[in-house]
């Protein structure tokens, strides 16, 4: 699908919201155990896939009160073949439950037809996403993720989502991919507490350097994991790759990741406090359409976030949706 025909499926005045944290929420909140943080093996059973559609429920629910859409992710964070690896998913098993994963989001969002949405085939980064100890140049990360791009092209997936990019390699490789067979990418960073990604480079300097390699070929760029006082003081409102960021999907804490690693219990945050924020993020960034959580965040969080952010008029939208 182009991006043309993307922005068709919505209302130029609709924003979008996303779900939460749905790994977080499922092991801390509903007491399920996803080992490798693993969520995409509970589609492959009945149960399974009644916890997930009651996950999802609630958000659906946020977006008819609020008159918004959904952008529906694939439960596909982990669903690459390192991590897949772990929990017993390679080579065509994997590739089937990939599909599975589409079938499913696509099940959900047909439940709720009164919503407008977006079926997101959602991809992790390969590593760790915080320490990068095995960076792949461009050619290797193009080559690990086309099948997993493959497959989320040949279900129909409206586009594909490249989250907690860590360093501008992995990121221009998924997005070459997504070129390679024509399905529209987002690609969506991930920052330290000083606003710079892992690898040490600025959030600028790797938009900047990703839309040159690509020839601006993503269709807009995200920010998540990473709470919004990590990154508000890099926005500066003079910047001109500010107007590629089109969503924001912020962590509840307020910690690193390297202490949220080591947390034991979950810390939601201040899900009032967090709104606010973004309700401020959207005065800088013009072209903010996207809005939702990260880990820690649940229905609550993205409830407020929703509800402190009033449509745009319906040109503006329209033309950020087309680009």
């Amino acid at each position: 699908m182009s991006q043309l025909a993307l922005a068709s499926r919505l209302d130029g005045s609709t924003p979008l919201i996303t779900d939460g944290g749905l790994e977080t929420t499922l092991i801390f909140l509903d007491g399920l155990d996803l080992p490798a943080f693993a969520g995409f093996p509970l589609v492959d059973d009945a149960a399974g896939t009644q916890t997930l559609a009651r996950y999802f429920q609630p958000y659906f629910g946020i977006a008819e009160r609020d008159g918004v859409g959904m952008v529906v992710d694939t439960p596909t964070y982990r669903a690459n073949p390192d991590w897949a690896a772990l929990v017993g998913y390679e080579g065509a098993v994997l590739a089937a439950v990939q599909t599975r994963s589409v079938e499913f989001a696509r099940g959900i969002a047909a439940d709720h037809d009164g919503v407008p949405t977006v079926l997101n085939g959602l991809i992790g980064q390969r590593g760790d996403g915080y320490v990068i100890d095995n960076p792949m140049s461009v050619s290797e990360a193009a080559d690990y993720h086309l099948p997993q791009v493959r497959v989320f092209s040949e279900a129909g997936v409206d586009m594909v989502l490249a989250a907690t990019m860590s360093y501008v390699e992995e990121a221009i490789g998924i997005a070459e991919a997504a070129a390679s067979v024509g399905v529209p990418v987002v690609i969506s960073f991930t920052v330290e507490t000083d606003g710079r990604l892992p690898s040490g480079q600025s959030l600028g300097e790797a938009i900047e350097a990703t839309d040159r390699a690509t020839e601006s070929g993503s269709a807009y760029y995200m920010i998540n994991c990473a709470h919004t006082s990590h990154f508000q003081q890099v926005l500066d409102g003079r910047s001109g790759w500010l107007q590629r960021i089109g969503g924001i999907r912020a962590n509840a804490s307020r910690m690193s990741h390297a202490e949220l690693d080591n947390a034991d219990a979950l810390d939601r945050g201040d899900p009032a406090a967090l709104a606010s924020d973004y309700v401020a993020l959207r005065s800088v960034l013009s072209g903010l359409r996207v809005v939702g959580g990260c880990c820690g965040t649940d229905h609550e969080h993205v409830s407020r976030i929703s509800a402190g952010l009033p449509p745009r008029s319906e040109s503006s939208w329209r033309r950020q949706l087309t680009r």
